[in-house]
């Protein structure tokens, strides 16, 4: 009769706790335990290194490129990620990657450089020459969700046998068998504890891990625990086995990136080796799945000889279990950690260069899209030359005004394309608090010059390079009975002076003159042509710079100039793809409506003047190749400016204070010195000017009489009637 009674009572527990409780639990997991994709960091990524026959690449550019990368050098290098080199002779394993014109997958590619130069590229497999080959980009920020979890979810069908099952064989070897809980998991736990004198072993099961994980706090009590079992129960009756191992290999935390939890296995394969869960090592999968006994106990970086102690114990039940072979396993024993010695992730590494890519992507994406869905955003940046930059900017500022409060900015792009390669935003590169860069617009001096210049250039019936310009005072009558009255700034006079002279010295009075004849209003239509927009109505100070501008859209200016005609909108993205790898949206360079490029190289040859004997003199013996350039000083010297190109790179800098008090500084004395500095370490080819068929050298008296006679281009058949001709001087008897 009492087992009767036992029996009731025992059925009424059910029915009047057990049962309701486990309803309760049902519904946690129904609104709680959502499987859909959790927010997913997007990368952004620098332009690849592409290696070539010919690439002028000096071997210290190579290791910085490297060096961000995280490839380790080894005796040799059989992993992706890794690199071997012998005096002039490099094996660089390179990782797989998805480029927006599709995945290329990790190679060994032999690598000779002389003389700074690539003489050689072949593929190792077959020995063959390779005409060209990319090594993967250096990932320079994440743009993490309102998780702020770093994780890179994949399915199960794509993550490695030997982790899953190897993580089964070491954390819970009955998951296919048990419901959850398994009874005799938690029994040898308890007995081990219970021998050992303290809790060495918890018996959870994979299920009630990623129930601890995803459901509960981290509070240590009975209670907990039996609610741990309840919801592993309720969480094993709604969703297969694989969707629960698939969400728990995906979403278990393995370590930290500053504030960021590192979430999952494949971010964690990343994190430690820089490379996918496919190019691991056994020994490196055996390494991950030890470290989730205590992420921060076996961290390999913090405590290298109890991870590969741990990494040992979950080898030998690798092979204990048959998933790996005596040989494969005495070879992995005796492997080092192979881990990077510093994490592989980065949130924000170049802030500056990032403002720019968040406002060209904020035009398509939202930032939902941007924080939450992993797109890979591919860009422009060159990580070797923006090193270089920020060199030259902070150890130039630190020489002319050590501790001060001078501040600079450096863009840096690429003529052909219009591809922003490197951006510094502030003394300090890392700084976001202010990029001045895009946004400090202050007044551009004599840098608007150049265009007033082309405007008349391109009138060749009227003006030439020769074309003589008076520099005497000139008094300009304003509306209101106001007047401008320009100086130069030597406060001098300079007579009559030959146009390039003009334009290399930067000759105030004389440039005035020519803008004025030509009209200020023609000025900034050509200058919003060219993509920046200026105020409206235009006052005949802007002929001389009094115009507020960023060094960014200086360098969309001064793109036109050093391009040779092509006025391309300045980007720093290439491509977006999303998670799987497909293009969601392409950067095509479309070009704005050019003026005469014929024009254009008439004043870059004036400007290689200005390099040569005009107000950026100082160049001279500094820079090894041709190039063009103008300096621009603002009023009272309050902000200091050098735009500069070869016949690859443009470079803009500026140099300033944030209180707008005088530097002391012009443009030759300032903003060149960085300019100079980043140039001398950078390999850039030379400036060249190649004319049309049809352009005339000219014999020109310049000022100093026709013994003194100088070549200069002439576009034909036009002869200004302000030039004077030496050729008949020189056809003479």
């Amino acid at each position: 009769m009492w087992l009767l009674r036992l029996g009731l009572a025992a059925f009424g527990f059910v029915l009047g706790f057990v049962l309701p409780w486990l309803v309760y639990l049902d519904s946690i997991v129904a609104g709680r335990f959502d499987l859909a994709t959790p927010d997913v960091a997007s990368r952004v990524y620098a332009r690849p290194l592409v290696l070539k026959a010919g690439l002028v690449l000096p071997q210290d550019m190579l290791n910085t490129e490297l060096g961000l990368l995280r490839y380790l050098k080894q005796a040799v290098a059989v992993a992706p990620g890794s690199y071997s080199e012998r005096a002039e002779r490099m094996i660089l394993h390179t990782r797989a990657f998805t480029f927006e014109d599709g995945p290329q997958a990790a190679r060994q590619v032999l690598i000779r450089i002389q003389g700074g130069k690539i003489t050689a590229l072949k593929d190792v497999a077959s020995g063959s020459d390779l005409e060209q080959w990319r090594v993967d980009p250096v990932r320079i920020a994440t743009l993490y969700g309102s998780g702020g979890a770093e994780r890179q979810p994949e399915p199960i069908e794509q993550m490695p046998t030997l982790l899953v099952s190897g993580l089964q064989a070491v954390e819970d070897r009955n998951f296919k068998s048990h419901y959850g809980v398994d009874p005799l998991g938690l029994a040898r736990a308890m007995w081990s504890n219970f021998r050992n004198g303290r809790m060495s072993q918890g018996g959870s099961t994979l299920t009630q891990q990623l129930v601890k994980n995803t459901l509960l706090t981290s509070d240590r009590n009975v209670e907990r625990k039996l609610k741990e079992m309840g919801l592993a129960l309720m969480l094993e009756r709604r969703y297969e086995k694989k969707i629960i191992l698939e969400a728990y290999l995906n979403r278990v935390v393995l370590g930290q990136s500053g504030s960021q939890p590192v979430q999952g296995f494949p971010a964690a394969s990343e994190f430690y080796f820089g490379r996918s869960l496919d190019d691991l090592a056994p020994h490196e999968t055996a390494l991950l799945v030890g470290i989730l006994k205590a992420t921060t106990q076996f961290d390999p970086r913090r405590a290298p000889a109890r991870a590969l102690e741990r990494r040992n114990v979950v080898l030998r039940q690798f092979f204990e279990t048959g998933l790996l072979e005596a040989k494969t396993y005495e070879l992995a024993k005796k492997a080092p950690l192979s881990v990077l010695p510093r994490p592989s992730s980065a949130r924000d590494r170049y802030p500056a260069f990032q403002q720019l890519v968040r406002a060209q992507l904020a035009r398509d994406y939202d930032s939902a899209a941007l924080f939450s869905q992993g797109l890979q955003i591919l860009t422009t940046l060159d990580p070797k030359i923006q090193e270089r930059a920020e060199a030259a900017l902070t150890s130039t500022l630190a020489k002319l005004d050590p501790g001060g409060p001078l501040q600079g900015a450096l863009v840096l792009s690429e003529n052909a394309t219009g591809d922003v390669l490197a951006i510094v935003g502030s003394r300090d590169p890392r700084s976001s608090n202010f990029n001045h860069a895009l946004d400090a617009k202050r007044p551009v001096g004599s840098l608007l010059k150049p265009f007033v210049y082309l405007l008349a250039l391109s009138e060749p019936a009227r003006y030439g390079l020769a074309s003589m310009i008076s520099d005497a005072p000139l008094t300009v009558k304003l509306d209101g009975n106001r007047t401008w009255n320009p100086q130069n700034y030597d406060q001098r006079s300079h007579g009559t002076v030959a146009l390039i002279e003009a334009l290399a010295r930067s000759y105030n009075l004389a440039t005035a003159r020519i803008g004025l004849d030509l009209g200020v209003e023609r000025l900034a239509e050509l200058i919003t042509t060219l993509g920046v927009e200026v105020p409206r109505p235009a006052q005949p100070s802007m002929i001389l710079g009094s115009v507020d501008l960023s060094p960014l859209q200086v360098t969309q200016l001064y793109q036109s100039l050093a391009s040779g005609g092509r006025v391309l909108p300045l980007t720093a993205v290439r491509a977006v793809m999303d998670r799987n790898g497909r293009a969601l949206k392409r950067y095509p360079r479309v070009g704005l409506k050019p003026p005469s490029s014929e024009a254009i190289k008439l004043v870059t040859l004036a400007l290689n003047e200005t390099t040569r004997s005009g107000t950026a003199g100082s160049l001279v013996g500094q820079v090894k190749i041709d190039v063009a350039g103008k300096t621009g000083t603002s009023n009272d010297k309050r902000d200091s400016w050098y735009a500069g190109y070869t016949g690859e790179h443009l470079g803009v800098v500026w140099i300033g204070r944030d209180d707008n008090q005088a530097t002391t500084l012009t443009g030759a004395t300032g903003a060149l010195k960085i300019w100079s500095a980043l140039f001398r370490a950078l390999p850039s080819t030379p400036l060249r000017l190649k004319f049309a068929p049809d352009v005339r050298w000219v014999a020109y008296d310049l000022g100093g009489g026709c013994d003194k006679y100088r070549f200069l281009p002439a576009l034909a058949p036009y002869e200004p009637s302000n030039t004077r001709s030496c050729m008949n001087y020189l056809t003479a008897p």
